[in-house]
């Protein structure tokens, strides 16, 4: 068994709900096999404040969760990146920087909670139902045969957890 940790990039324009919230969990799911990092192509340079509050209350440690630039992931001593995924629909379209090393790319996307126009219970109910994706692809992502898969089923296997609905299951 490898001792290799990996690291994954989450991609989205504003950095500051579902790839913070996709960070988070990957911290916490991946043990020290994985390491989160989440960076946004125009960070709003704050974490939405329901974002918090719901990691908050399921147990996470937010207070070094911050909104930040992709650039970060490509300046000298930036993590190795092993993996980048886009988790909405403008950051997939977008020029993205040369990633050193030639990380695997999936795009992993859905709704943007933060933008949903809608009663708190509504935008609470949308934040959930983001993490709670969120954690099922990365549940999903931590069980990967990563060192005995090839680099091309591996490419495969990543972007079907990006296109499965939550009901939809997945083969590890």
């Amino acid at each position: 068994m490898s001792d290799k940790t990996y690291h994954a990039l989450f991609l989205c324009t504003g950095n500051s709900a579902r790839s913070i919230l996709a960070e988070a969990i990957l911290n916490r799911v991946g043990g020290s096999r994985f390491r989160g990092h989440s960076a946004g192509s125009h960070p709003t340079g704050r974490v939405h404040p329901l974002a918090l509050e719901l990691l908050a209350e399921r147990g996470y440690d937010v207070s070094k969760l911050r909104s930040k630039p992709w650039d970060e992931f490509v300046a000298p001593g930036a993590p190795p990146l092993d993996f980048i995924f886009t988790v909405c629909d403008a950051a997939a379209g977008e020029v993205c920087p040369a990633w050193p090393g030639h990380p695997l790319t999936a795009h992993w996307g859905l709704a943007d909670p933060a933008a949903l126009d809608a009663s708190p219970l509504q935008q609470r109910q949308a934040f959930r139902h983001a993490y709670l994706e969120l954690e099922r692809r990365v549940a999903l992502l931590t069980v990967l045969p990563l060192a005995s898969i090839d680099r091309m089923r591996l490419r495969a296997r990543l972007d079907e957890i990006g296109r499965r609905s939550a009901s939809a299951p997945v083969s590890a």
